[in-house]
């Protein structure tokens, strides 16, 4: 399975952006899907993560409230809708993919599946 993230960029403080996981070469229909964000000199941080069947929704204390994860499988796509940006934001995410069934948010980023490569997402003040 390869995920392929896109749509990151520069926007404003308060601005909206959308990012795209794309998987291929296999199906994860049943698999944990999420994104994750790290700054340099820091670790991978939890952000978002949804189930297969579209439930067992989870998000990060810092991002709840302005941050909507979405999955459609027939598409093989996570979308990652982020609202009211703020320049704490600013990092590069991830796109993660694990068939073991458990929440994202329990699971250790050593113990994923699968990686994007990738996007960064620039807030601007």
């Amino acid at each position: 399975v390869q995920l392929q993230a896109s749509g990151g960029g520069l926007v404003q403080a308060g601005g909206s952006m959308r990012l795209s996981c794309t998987a291929s070469g296999g199906t994860v229909d049943n698999y944990e899907m999420g994104w994750f964000r790290q700054v340099p000199g820091r670790e991978r941080v939890f952000v978002a993560s949804i189930g297969g069947g579209g439930g067992g929704i989870y998000y990060g204390g810092s991002v709840k409230g302005r941050f909507t994860i979405s999955r459609f499988n027939d598409e093989n796509v996570v979308y990652l809708q982020m609202n009211s940006l703020k320049p704490e934001d600013t990092a590069v995410y991830f796109c993660a993919a694990d068939g073991a069934g458990t929440p994202l948010i329990l699971t250790g980023s050593y113990e994923i599946d699968y990686w994007g490569q990738g996007t960064l997402v620039t807030v601007s003040s």
